[in-house]
């Protein structure tokens, strides 16, 4: 049995219920989901130009920048290589505007392509300089039916976009006028993107970086900064544009007959130093390069270039003035085959030819890949007793790019909370990343991403969360995306062995052989050289197609790819080549 338990009195009850609501209520506490924007570059990373950056927030996307890269050698025949665009069409609807930091090739070249694939209507946003640029891209072709609005910035400006975005533009130097890093505000935090850019305290044009603006960003605080990693691994500051133009006035000072100077068409501020000096010298400038002639054209115009009145004249007039008294401006800079630079170089020039007496000043550094093609060009012009100017000691080249003292300031200003190194080859971006840890960021708080790579931004994380489709798109001629890799490998295989062609005619209803074979070759053998080793691959496929006919085979595929078979083994087992076959039937 249970002990008998006495009944509370009522006044003993009552008392335990007002102590027990004295005890503190645990709290029921709300977690807030963290808000969350995505940062997805679709090219830029672990490569050399093509940048191009979408930022997405919830069912809205910004694009920052849309650039292209230009073919390695192994792409045989590609004009340019742009972005894959796969995952802006397929979210195409979502796209509110482009914002461009500044109007490099590797920054505005796919625009274009872009603008086919997208709604025509959606705004580009940039500075006057980089707008015109990107206009002229418009002017030909089939995209000159496509107008998009066209929304100039300019520093400290704040644009408002779509429901959650508000984009600001900071003025920063860079070695092309009206170059900007990109400021992104969402409800879930702070991205700032650089753009790329150097720290030049004597800006040719007196408009420096906006360090007070850059350090009021700082201190409101950025969630993740990406920042410009191509000269990560160059230790100190990179120089002054303004001391390129001292290197000029030396190089003048010594010319005693004509100056040919090639230089990056972009490069404005440049042009308008050797403008300059050649004025005070009493040279006139002749230009060739049709992006030289549309630089020239575009920044005078807006006013970025200024050109004393009679300083230029046609090129076809060189002769007429005496050789003390003329520059001739190029391009070419990177030994590019049809450039002007070139031409000159292979005496195929149409109005000049290189002479003794001649200063030529290649006024850049080979990019990584292009170092044969300026050295050939450097070798053919010292032939002609020039004066070849072209070594980066000779200070006639400076990088427009920030060097490793430049990328902590950068990184001191910010304060970032994370960092993703981009802009650049792997090396590079790793080389940044250590730069970034030396200011004092946590190894932990830096993202090194690859193209395709979906960042995930929140007020207290940043960390990659899938990957999106990403890659290169080739572009040859008028054709996008038509040449693939086994294109590529034709292409790779006629440039190294070469094509034989073996045409034959067969009766349509027996298949008995009519003629041939005949065998045609181009790139393989010179065929009067060669006679007994294609008469003996000719009997080898002669035998064959009579073992068809006497079969009763008529399958065209079959024979075809017999011939191609019998033809390969062939031309290996006697002279170890592989050439591309291809067999040619006519039915009679």
């Amino acid at each position: 049995k249970k002990p008998y338990k006495k009944p509370k009195a009522k006044e003993d009850a009552v008392e335990e219920v007002k102590e027990l609501e004295k005890e503190p209520k645990k709290a029921v506490v709300k977690t807030e989901k963290e808000e969350k924007m995505y940062v997805i570059p679709l090219g830029g990373l672990d490569e050399i130009g093509k940048n191009m950056t979408l930022i997405q927030y919830r069912d809205e996307i910004i694009v920052v920048d849309c650039g292209v890269t230009f073919p390695g050698d192994g792409l045989l025949g590609i004009d340019l290589v742009i972005p894959d665009f796969s995952y802006i069409e397929s979210n195409k609807d979502k796209i509110k505007g482009l914002f461009i930091t500044h109007g490099h090739e590797d920054h505005i070249g796919s625009i274009p392509y872009l603008y086919q694939k997208i709604d025509k209507n959606i705004p580009i946003h940039g500075g006057k300089l980089t707008l015109a640029l990107i206009k002229a891209k418009f002017d030909s072709g089939e995209v000159s039916k496509i107008s998009p609005k066209m929304k100039e910035v300019k520093g400290r400006d704040k644009i408002k976009i779509g429901k959650y975005f508000e984009v600001e533009f900071v003025k920063v130097t860079h070695s092309i006028a009206d170059a900007y890093a990109v400021v992104v505000t969402t409800p879930a935090g702070r991205v700032m993107y650089t753009g790329d850019f150097k720290i030049d305290l004597t800006p040719v044009d007196g408009e420096g970086v906006d360090f007070s603006r850059l350090s009021q960003i700082g201190e409101e605080g950025v969630d993740l900064l990406l920042s410009d990693s191509t000269n990560s691994e160059v230790d100190g500051f990179t120089p002054s544009e303004k001391t390129v133009g001292e290197a000029f006035k030396v190089e003048f000072n010594k010319a005693k007959g004509r100056i040919i100077i090639a230089a990056f068409a972009s490069h404005v501020h440049r042009l308008q130093q050797i403008v300059n000096i050649a004025h005070e010298h009493g040279r006139k400038i002749a230009i060739d390069g049709r992006s030289l002639i549309k630089v020239f054209d575009i920044a005078s115009t807006l006013g970025y270039l200024k050109l004393p009145e009679n300083i230029m004249m046609p090129l076809s007039e060189v002769d007429k003035h005496k050789d003390n008294k003329v520059v001739i401006l190029c391009t070419g800079t990177q030994g590019e085959p049809m450039a002007a630079l070139s031409r000159i170089a292979k005496n195929m020039h149409k109005h000049t030819k290189v002479k003794e007496g001649d200063t030529v000043i290649i006024s850049a550094t080979p990019i990584p890949g292009n170092e044969k093609a300026v050295s050939n060009n450097i070798n053919s012009l010292l032939k002609y007793d020039a004066e070849v100017v072209f070594k980066k000691i000779a200070g006639i080249h400076v990088s427009g790019h920030a060097s490793k003292e430049e990328q902590k300031l950068m990184l001191n200003l910010i304060r970032p909370k994370h960092f993703m190194p981009v802009h650049g080859e792997f090396k590079m971006l790793k080389a940044h990343k250590e730069t970034a840890i030396d200011t004092g960021i946590p190894k932990s708080n830096i993202v090194i991403a690859t193209n395709g790579s979906k960042v995930e931004v929140t007020k207290t994380s940043a960390k990659i969360k899938g990957k999106v489709n990403a890659g290169a798109t080739l572009v040859d001629g008028l054709g996008v995306g038509d040449i693939g890799h086994i294109v590529l490998k034709d292409r790779q295989q006629l440039s190294q062995d070469g094509v034989v062609i073996v045409v034959f005619a067969l009766d349509k209803e027996t298949g008995k052989l009519l003629s041939g074979p005949d065998i045609v070759t181009r790139g393989f053998v010179y065929s009067r050289d060669s006679e007994e080793i294609l008469n003996e691959a000719n009997e080898h496929i002669k035998v064959k197609l009579k073992e068809f006919e006497e079969a009763g085979i008529k399958d065209w595929a079959i024979i075809k790819n017999s011939v191609r078979d019998i033809a390969s083994r062939f031309f290996y087992n006697r002279i170890k080549r592989s050439p591309v076959i291809l067999p040619i039937i006519m039915d009679v």
